[in-house]
Order: structure tokens, then C-alpha cells, then sequence
């Protein structure tokens, strides 16, 4: 069989199979250690009827696909498999309806969170999930690992806002898992299940989207602690003082000065940690409860309260957040970001525990967190040749400790390959026979992504 004759049937002005035009994408964004495994063929569909057609092509003939758009996932969740197609999805980069009335819009798998914000923007709409790096970040890539990204707390992930899909199955058969509604308890959620499951159970090739109105006012706080213990502390109370911001960031000493450094934008560099806040809403309530919070941050031993005066200046310290994975590349070869979740009241157990590791090691760390919902992310900065049996050991000793104190692997990052041996610790075992139930019903052949999460 001549693989590439047959894909030329289906898309013959998309396609590449040639070594040099392939090899870039047996990689994606992650960089921990894996073997590198080269695909058959790269397959650029134009719409859900190519999808289906490639899909079937491979279920016939027992090949692998492997869905992918920007390759930003950190989980090596795009990488090829042994006898695979990547099935890359820019050519599907549609915004096909926004539909202001019903609060919906309508997208193609491509299309980047970052244009269709600006879209919505000039309707006063909002789409709330924020990967840090939403300009290239993609609808398609954000649901099939349930992105969230520093809104989460207020606003929710992914997942809270997908209504409907359609999808096309292992067979190539097309499905749509709901209706362009906002309520529909007809039938089982099967929406959900495709959220999050990284390409293993279905390619998305159009998503019905829940938007919102957009905030009136947002307003930034940067607040600065002596010591980290302080600052986890002062996350509780303002969550007891009734107050959900829409981002409650930590950042500690070292991932504030790895910013500033290389991205110099007035933060103070002497202090152990900064609490990140953002309120938003309607302009009289958000003056009213800044103020209620800055009495809350004075009491909780704050000992520098810097306030963005314009949207100028809240754009200003959102690109500075966004720039500490790309600062920490000025140090190192390769910068790994990993993702775990713990209960809110063992986030300084879970930082103190990475500083620890990080010493033990010998491995830079700046480490950053989704305060609000116990969303931790420590950013290694290494070198691969040199330091890769220290940071492997690091990081089974960082996932297994996560674990053990109620937490979990991923919060918005996904398994992938990277975290895979720990899935049997981290999910209930009944709960991981069904899921593998699942997966054996929806791709009995094991062609969709395979080896990735289960």
C-alpha cells in the first residue's frame, strides 16, 4: 500500500511525507526526554468531510493519528506514534458564526483564543479561558486538554464553556455530542467526555462555544510579601472575605526576578513573593471592592501595594506575567513548565517541597501558581545533556508528593506522555477500568493518539 498516494486521493495540495518537511514535527513544545519518532506522513484537511475520509483511510489500514494544531502542549501530547499520521488542523482556522443574542459562537478546531477574543471584544464579548499563550493557543487544542490559565477561579476552564462538538471518530464517523443550546439535559453529557482527552477518543473539527459579556472594568493589584507562608495566608482571607478575583497569582522571588531581568517592568525583585490579583466588573463595584481589598492585604502584612492606574498599564503587567517561561529560556537550553494541582491549603507545602527538590537537584526553578484554585507551576530551567537523570528523579519525587498530599497531576496542561506512569497513582481504580472501557468502545483499534494519558 502506498500511504502517500492515498492521502494525496483525499487532500493532494495538503500534504507532506518528504523527511525534511516532516521531521519538525516529531516535536512538539515539550522538551522532556523521549524517543523521537518520525511520522508517515503530515495531512492538512480543509474540513469535517477530509477528516473523515483520513480517518477511515487509517482505521481501514490500522495507522495511527495524531491530532495536532499549534504544538503548545507541554505534555508531549502531539508527538507521533509508531506508524502515525498527523493530522495537523491549520487549515481549519474558521470562525464560522458569533451569534451576540444566544451568547454562542460557532469555530474550526484552529482558530487562536487570542483573535477570536479581539472578534468578540468589538461586540463586548468575552471567551474567559486564558492559556498564557493565548495568541497562539488554540479552540481546538484548549478542549482537548481543558485549558484554563489564571481566570480559572473565577470564571471556571475549558470545559464550562464548550456546548456542543462535532466530532469525527476513530471509524471516521461524524458525530455532534449536543445541540447550540445553552441548557440540554437530553441524553448523556457526551460533550464533556470528549473535553480534555486529548485526542484519543475523537479529532474536533467544529466547537459550539458559551461566551459571556465582557467586564466593564479590570483592574490589577501586584502585592508583595516577605515570605511566601504570608502570601498563601493572604490568599485564604481574601477568599473568606467573600472576594473571588478573577486571577489570584502567586509568584515567588525567583520567577519575579527572572522577569524583571529580562523583561524589566518595575517589579520589586527584593521581595520572597507577589500576589498577582485582578478584579473586573462593573467600574463603581470593582473601585468599591478595591478598596475593601487593599485593607485586606495591609492586615495580612503586604509590604508593597502597587496598583495599575489604565488598561495600559494592566496590559503591561499581564505581558510581564506571560514572559516568565520565555525569560527563563535566557538562562538554559530547555525550560520545562509542569503542571500540578493541591488542595488550596497545601500550596506552600507543595512550593516549599519544589524549592526543596530544586536545592537537592541542583536545578534552577522559578515557580508560579493559579493561587485560587491550587494550580502550581514550576519552571525548570536546565540543560537536557547534562542534567536529565537529576531532573527525571526530581520530577518523580515532585508528582508523587503532589499525590500524597490530595493532589493531582494536571490541572489544565493534560497527561500526555510525560505523566503517564503516574496515572495509576492518581486516579481511582475503578474509575480507570471505565475510562479504559471507554476508550476501548470509542477506538477499539487504538489508532487515536495512542499511548498518550491511559
Amino acid at each position: 500500500m502506498d500511504i502517500v498516494n492515498e492521502l494525496k486521493k483525499i487532500c493532494p495540495d495538503n500534504l507532506l511525507y518528504k523527511k525534511e518537511d516532516i521531521f519538525v514535527y516529531a516535536y512538539d513544545t515539550s522538551q522532556n526526554p523521549d524517543k523521537i519518532i518520525m511520522p508517515l506522513a503530515v495531512v492538512f484537511p480543509k474540513n469535517t468531510s477530509e477528516v473523515s475520509k483520513i480517518a477511515k483511510f487509517a482505521y481501514k489500514n490500522n495507522i495511527s493519528l495524531i491530532p495536532r494544531a499549534m504544538g503548545t502542549n507541554h505534555c508531549g501530547a502531539t508527538r507521533p506514534s509508531e506508524k502515525s499520521i498527523v493530522v495537523h488542523f491549520s487549515k481549519m482556522d474558521k470562525i464560522i458564526k458569533i451569534d451576540k443574542e444566544n451568547l454562542v459562537a460557532i469555530v474550526e478546531p484552529n482558530v487562536a483564543i487570542g483573535n477570536l477574543n479581539k472578534e468578540l471584544d468589538k461586540l463586548n464579548l468575552f471567551f474567559p479561558p486564558d492559556p498564557s499563550n493565548l495568541a497562539v493557543s488554540t479552540v481546538g487544542g484548549a478542549i482537548a486538554l481543558c485549558a484554563g490559565g489564571p481566570r480559572t477561579f473565577k470564571y471556571g476552564n475549558t470545559k464550562d464553556y464548550v456546548i456542543n462538538l462535532e466530532v469525527v471518530l476513530a471509524d471516521g464517523s461524524i458525530i455532534e455530542t449536543s445541540k447550540n443550546l445553552a441548557k440540554n439535559v437530553t441524553g448523556y453529557n457526551i460533550t464533556s467526555l470528549f473535553v480534555g482527552s486529548e485526542g484519543t477518543l475523537g479529532l474536533i473539527t467544529k466547537a459550539t462555544l458559551k461566551l459571556i459579556p465582557k467586564p466593564q472594568t479590570r483592574l490589577i493589584t501586584m502585592a508583595y510579601f516577605d515570605s511566601l507562608v504570608e502570601a498563601a495566608k493572604c490568599v485564604n482571607e481574601i477568599i473568606n472575605q467573600g472576594f473571588i478575583p478573577s486571577t489570584l497569582d502567586l509568584l515567588d522571588k525567583y520567577t519575579i526576578q527572572t522577569i524583571e531581568k529580562f523583561n524589566p517592568c518595575g517589579l520589586l525583585i527584593d521581595k520572597e513573593a507577589m500576589l498577582l490579583i485582578e478584579l473586573d466588573g462593573f467600574k463603581k463595584s470593582v473601585f468599591y471592592e478595591l478598596e475593601i481589598l487593599k485593607e485586606i492585604l495591609e492586615k495580612q502584612g503586604a509590604k508593597n501595594i502597587v496598583q495599575a492606574k489604565n488598561d495600559e498599564e494592566n496590559e503591561n503587567i499581564w505581558r510581564a506575567r506571560r514572559s516568565a517561561f520565555s525569560a527563563l529560556t535566557q538562562l538554559k537550553p530547555s525550560v520545562i513548565t509542569e503542571d500540578m494541582v493541591v488542595p488550596r491549603n497545601k500550596i506552600v507545602d507543595m512550593i516549599n517541597k519544589i524549592q526543596e527538590l530544586s536545592k537537592k537537584y541542583n536545578i534552577i526553578t522559578a515557580t508560579m501558581g493559579h493561587a485560587g484554585d491550587g494550580n502550581i507551576h514550576p519552571n525548570f530551567a536546565l540543560d537536557l545533556e547534562k542534567e536529565k537523570d537529576n531532573f527525571l528523579k526530581l520530577k518523580d519525587e515532585l508528582f508523587y508528593y503532589a499525590l500524597s498530599i490530595g493532589g493531582t497531576l494536571s490541572g489544565e496542561h493534560g497527561v500526555g506522555t510525560h505523566k503517564k506512569k503516574y496515572i495509576n497513582d492518581a486516579i481511582e481504580q475503578n474509575a480507570y477500568k471505565l475510562m479504559k472501557k471507554i476508550k476501548k468502545l470509542l477506538d477499539e483499534r487504538n489508532i487515536l493518539n495512542p499511548n498518550k494519558t491511559l
